[in-house]
């Protein structure tokens, strides 16, 4: 069984190609924006935080990756900021691990992005106080769009204690 960000991961792997653009929506210390740009041909990746943004691209200077540009800026702002066809976009919310737990993804500013993004993964981290109203804001929206034009899944384990992570994937038809 594929863990959490496995799953996230082979989702945007089987529908994406070499000739891709991909966005990473919260690019956090790097590691999907580093997976995404050794699939994609070019990957925008986007964070409120400085230090995410230096944690990634100390980690894709690491790698030798070139093929990528960072924004500090929310992740809301994409249809500002990206005006090329995108293919998969990525999502992975909450905190910064080993940052700041105050700064925290909101479910306003994400579901803005969702509506300008629909073809996503959100990988949902509900285990902190901001992340149990992300959850639960997120589920009510992606339940109601509508099921002619778009397929929503969830991937969970449901027997693990302390709302553990989970993924939904958004695809249009």
């Amino acid at each position: 069984m594929l863990r959490i960000i496995e799953f996230a991961h082979k989702v945007i792997k089987d529908k994406i190609s070499k000739n891709d653009i991909c966005v990473d929506m919260t690019v956090g210390n790097g590691n999907d924006t580093l997976f995404l740009t050794k699939n994609c041909k070019f990957v925008y990746g986007f964070d409120i935080q400085n230090q995410a943004i230096e944690n990634t691209t100390k980690l894709l200077k690491e790698n030798n990756v070139n093929n990528y540009q960072l924004f500090l800026s929310s992740h809301e702002n994409v249809n500002t900021l990206i005006k090329e066809k995108v293919k998969a976009f990525i999502f992975n919310l909450g905190y910064l691990p080993s940052g700041d737990k105050t700064i925290t993804t909101h479910y306003e500013s994400t579901i803005k992005a969702i509506n300008n993004s629909l073809e996503i993964v959100i990988v949902v981290y509900p285990g902190h106080e901001s992340g149990k109203i992300e959850d639960i804001k997120l589920s009510e929206y992606v339940s109601l769009l509508p099921q002619k034009l778009y397929d929503v899944v969830s991937y969970r384990f449901i027997n693990q204690i302390n709302n553990p992570p989970y993924v939904i994937v958004i695809e249009r038809k």
